[in-house]
């Protein structure tokens, strides 16, 4: 089998990877939302795939793998990965998690990041509300994440809630970082005490909280909700779109608290994660596997956490449905480290009606079914996408 074409169309904001054999066998890919700019960026490597074998999925990726780069830019490469796996399961004729040495559970945790309406405000009030809401939705979520600090609004809405610098609120990845003030972190105290008065004990709360923090600012506030027993709290130091790693940092953070400190969504690579996982950096990590290089990268990684005793909860709030079949195949072979993978919501309600293969009822107490149709299990309707690609795309399904 041979690759005879790679493409990519950018649909409803999401970069689709379309890889074509010469035995009619193709697979799909999906990049974040987040992310149409990264189409010229994927047919880069068109050149490199054409007359490789996809099912000899390691021997392409040495090819491409190492023109990659954090958050964004390694989200390119993770989706072609995602579409090789596809095509070699569906040559095998079994589901990509068997190719991955076989699943260990048969159904998948996740938790929520992605199901959410409007906030009505960045009061203690308005985010007890949203986690209420959360609470009661049918997929009866055991954990739910909230953005607060540097990773929500509160940084412009707050009067004086930071020192620091501070970017406009129309590009996406613009970090705001700096000292946060006294009335800051008093106000975001007062949120997390809002919203465990209405979990309880019957809901974990995870904090997303940045990048941006300054490390004695991230002590100081991992220290005061201890009493919470938080989930974690993420991305304080470095994170989305943060291009570097800090473990040095990391650990003397880790080490200053009992609240479970963790990061990993924007790294790139097995190669590093392995400073952060070898010294004991954090509690936790998150890897993306439309980021980190792909769904083996991931599981790398993961086997390498599980032997320093870290814990592994992978991101993916806005990789869309493709993606939520790739967490689900890379998932359901994870070690026991593993606690539940961020489940991507649809990002356009049309999406559901286009993605075969998912059931109707996706989330059940908190639990996906595994896909057990060849590759990573799901496909796009291609008659019913057509009017969703731009004319330059028309022959994206030929």
């Amino acid at each position: 089998m041979k690759i005879i074409d790679l493409r990519c169309a950018v649909i409803g904001h999401h970069p689709i990877v379309r890889i074509v054999t010469d035995e009619g066998l193709h697979g799909l890919g999906e990049v974040e939302y987040t992310k149409p700019y990264l189409k010229p960026w994927v047919l880069h490597f068109r050149e490199a795939l054409i007359g490789e074998d996809p099912t000899d999925v390691e021997r392409v990726m040495l090819k491409i793998r190492q023109r990659g780069s954090f958050k964004p830019y390694g989200a390119a490469v993770s989706a072609i990965e995602h579409a090789l796996w596809d095509i070699a399961g569906k040559a095998a004729g079994v589901p990509v998690y068997k190719l991955l040495g076989g699943k260990v559970r048969d159904k998948v945790r996740v938790y929520n990041g992605s199901i959410r309406k409007k906030r009505t405000g960045d009061r203690a009030e308005d985010y007890a509300a949203d986690v209420k809401w959360m609470m009661e939705r049918p997929e009866n979520f055991f954990m739910v994440k909230q953005g607060i600090s540097f990773h929500s609004n509160m940084k412009r809405s707050i009067p004086g809630f930071h020192y620091g610098v501070s970017q406009p609120p129309d590009y996406h990845g613009a970090m705001d970082q700096g000292p946060i003030s006294e009335r800051g972190m008093a106000h975001m105290l007062d949120c997390v005490t809002a919203m465990k008065d209405v979990l309880g004990d019957k809901v974990s709360l995870a904090l997303d909280c940045g990048p941006g923090w300054m490390l004695p600012d991230a002590i100081r506030f991992a220290r005061a909700v201890e009493k919470y027993n938080l989930a974690w709290l993420e991305d304080m130091l470095t994170g989305d779109y943060v291009p570097w790693v800090n473990p040095q940092a990391y650990r003397e953070l880790t080490l200053s608290t009992t609240t479970p400190i963790h990061t990993g969504e924007q790294i790139y690579l097995r190669h590093n994660f392995k400073e952060l996982i070898e010294t004991q950096s954090v509690r936790i990590i998150g890897p993306d596997p439309a980021d980190i290089g792909g769904i083996a990268e991931l599981k790398w990684v993961a086997e390498h956490a599980y032997m320093h005793s870290i814990l592994m909860a992978p991101h993916g709030t806005a990789n869309g449905l493709l993606g939520l079949g790739a967490l689900i195949n890379v998932c359901a072979t994870l070690p026991a480290n593993y606690i539940a993978f961020e489940y991507p919501s649809a990002s356009d309600p049309w999406w559901t009606d286009i993605v075969i293969g998912l059931p109707k009822k996706i989330v059940t107490d908190s639990m996906v079914d595994l896909l057990e149709a060849p590759g990573l299990g799901l496909d796009i309707d291609a008659e019913g996408a057509k009017k969703y690609l731009m004319e330059e795309d028309a022959g994206f399904f030929d």
